[in-house]
């Protein structure tokens, strides 16, 4: 369904940018009437010549109208069958606990305890935060 639906709606935006590349702009019919155009400014058209710009405009009107429900349904189909509104926090997982790692005792290194163990009395070279 959802492929039927995208080739529908492929087509139509293909027919509506095709009908509206055809259509003469708002401009056309001024410099027709000073001679422009075709056949020395007489406007020749297989509608006539108010019957091509009626045809023309209603049936953009008509495909922009079907690409129009086609976006909707395509809207639609797409939200999938879960219907529940699902928020971001809900898939977060929680941390986990954040313990120390353990204390290697075959290591070389010296032991550097954590800035808030200081005993007091001790000096301690971590600075203390404003």
């Amino acid at each position: 369904m959802h492929t039927a639906l995208l080739a529908v709606h492929i087509l139509v935006a293909i027919a509506v940018i095709g009908l509206v590349l055809i259509q003469h702009g708002k401009g056309a019919d001024a410099g027709a009437a000073f001679g422009a155009g075709a056949a020395g400014g007489v406007s020749g058209s297989v509608f006539g010549a108010q019957g091509a710009s009626n045809f023309l405009s209603r049936s953009t009107a008509i495909l922009a109208t079907i690409f129009f429900l086609t976006s909707l349904s395509m809207a639609y189909l797409s939200r999938g069958g879960n219907t529940a509104p699902t928020s971001l926090m809900d898939k977060v997982e929680a941390p986990a606990s954040q313990e120390a790692p353990a204390a290697d005792t075959n290591s070389d290194l010296p032991i550097i305890p954590p800035a808030d163990s200081g005993v007091s009395g001790e000096p301690n070279d971590v600075p203390n935060s404003p």
